[in-house]
């Protein structure tokens, strides 16, 4: 937000109640139908798009059908790399997760202010990235004990241990595993965050330097909006890197509960 040549970094993140739901609650529990949500929406229906319309199967395919086989290929090469044939039921999860961060990522980084819009990336917002990383890591859980059952526990003592370490390296191990959903969402989260803000500190050095005088645009301001050019570049690279660290991080989570590694 702009106001009197300043520009404030964090407002961006601000959650905002929609359409007048800010009043709207079930069981004292108030459920607005916030920009976050929105653009959650947004990004779901793009997805369900983007897979609907690649799905008509024909021999020979056109070019949206071929994206979607090539994310889909991408997806199942992954799986098979880390979890092994075992992973290829995972696939439309893995496909759905990456795709929908890919989307959520992206759309964050549309130039909208030109046509006085806000696109919000809700994947800056460890709330929503913490659910993400939550429900894969309920998924690891629920197959490593529907699978090994109590054996499942096996994870946390490495092969080879000496009895009396056992009970330290459990405890460890554990704790590390119980970290894992913290970590994953935090990445996703930290990453995301730290471009846009980046973008909005860079781009009050453009207005406060515009502002006064042309002299100081020239020495600050122009090479302040030629970094951001190039930071815009560098985040479009983000946005996937990080969609794509975090479904390869859920494969390899599933691996351990697959194969107990």
């Amino acid at each position: 937000m702009a106001a009197e040549g300043k520009v404030d970094p964090m407002h961006q993140f601000s959650i905002h109640p929609l359409f007048g739901s800010d009043s709207w609650n079930i069981g004292g529990y108030n459920i607005a139908f916030t920009n976050s949500t929105l653009w959650m929406a947004i990004a779901a229906l793009l997805l369900f798009v983007f897979v609907a319309g690649g799905a008509k199967r024909q021999l020979i395919p056109g070019r949206w059908q071929m994206a979607v086989e090539t994310f889909t290929g991408f997806v199942d090469g992954m799986l098979a790399a880390n979890v092994g044939p075992n992973g290829k039921k995972y696939v439309p999860y893995i496909f759905s997760l990456f795709m929908f961060i890919l989307f959520a990522n992206f759309l964050g980084l549309l130039p909208l202010g030109v046509i006085g819009l806000h696109a919000f990336t809700f994947t800056s917002h460890f709330s929503a990235t913490g659910v993400l990383s939550i429900l894969s890591f309920s998924i690891v859980i629920i197959v490593g004990f529907a699978k090994h059952k109590l054996h499942f526990f096996s994870l946390f003592v490495p092969h080879g241990t000496p009895a009396l370490m056992i009970p330290a390296i459990f405890v460890v191990e554990l704790i590390s595993f119980m970290v894992r959903p913290f970590s994953l969402g935090l990445r996703l989260f930290v990453a995301m965050m730290a471009g846009h803000v980046l973008l909005e500190v860079l781009s009050s050095f453009v207005i406060s330097s515009g502002n006064a005088s042309l002299g100081l645009f020239a020495i600050a301001g122009l090479p302040s909006f030629i970094l951001m050019v190039g930071i815009c570049a560098l985040e479009l690279l983000v946005a996937g890197i990080q969609a794509y660290v975090f479904a390869l991080l859920t494969c390899v989570y599933l691996n351990d509960a697959e194969n107990l590694h």
